[in-house]
């Protein structure tokens, strides 16, 4: 039994890794600068993000501007003179959302460094609570968190073969095109060499040198 949950919690950290959208992002903004982090993300997707403005202890605490737009430029969130905050929402549509970091205009000379943290779908959740609701813990509570992993990567495979079938598609529709317009240069070359011969043909017999 011990094995079997040893196998299980070492499945579901694998899985974590694979299917959770989380990763630590050092930024470092110059004076009267801009630094933006993109994500693609899913629909219906939760996604929680935790940003702090790093400094020394003898310097002047600096602050930025943060703004996340979605992939149809919507503002999510937006705020000023921020050092420390947090941002959570759920994507309403699936794309490239944008979190954007702009140092204030007080901070004259500072390069501001930054900490960004994402947390995607899965690696959002408050397991803590959900452990608590459903009344599960040790092993029981991994093969719940392997489960939603499973879901999310069967999920993720899903999105990832519509690209490819929608790329797929794009490439054959081009291909077909660039033959048409290839057959179409071969025949305008065709019908022009035919009239240059039968031009040249006249010319040489007004002229009766043939």
């Amino acid at each position: 039994m011990a094995r079997g949950g040893a196998w299980a919690v070492a499945a579901a950290a694998v899985l974590w890794w694979m299917a959770a959208g989380a990763g630590a992002v050092w930024l470092e903004i110059a004076p009267s600068g801009t630094k933006c982090v993109a994500e693609e993300i899913r629909s219906n997707v939760v996604v929680i993000g935790d940003y702090s403005v790093l400094y020394e202890h003898q310097q002047a605490h600096p602050t930025v501007s943060v703004k996340i737009t979605s992939p149809f430029g919507d503002t999510i969130h937006k705020k000023d003179k921020a050092t420390v905050d947090q941002f959570a929402f759920t994507t309403s549509e699936a794309g490239n959302y944008l979190a954007c970091f702009t140092v204030d205009s007080d901070n004259k000379g500072l390069v501001v460094k930054l900490n960004l943290d994402w947390k995607i779908g899965i690696a959002a959740k408050d397991w803590d609570a959900i452990a608590k609701k459903e009344k599960i813990e040790g092993v029981a509570l991994e093969l719940f968190k392997l489960d939603e992993s499973v879901q999310t990567i069967y999920e993720n495979l899903l999105v990832l073969r519509t690209k490819e079938s929608d790329m797929r598609d794009v490439s054959e529709v081009t291909n077909a095109r660039v033959l048409w317009l290839s057959m179409m240069s071969l025949g305008v070359c065709i019908c022009v060499s035919v009239m240059q011969l039968v031009h040249l043909k006249r010319y040489f017999r007004k002229k009766k040198l043939i």
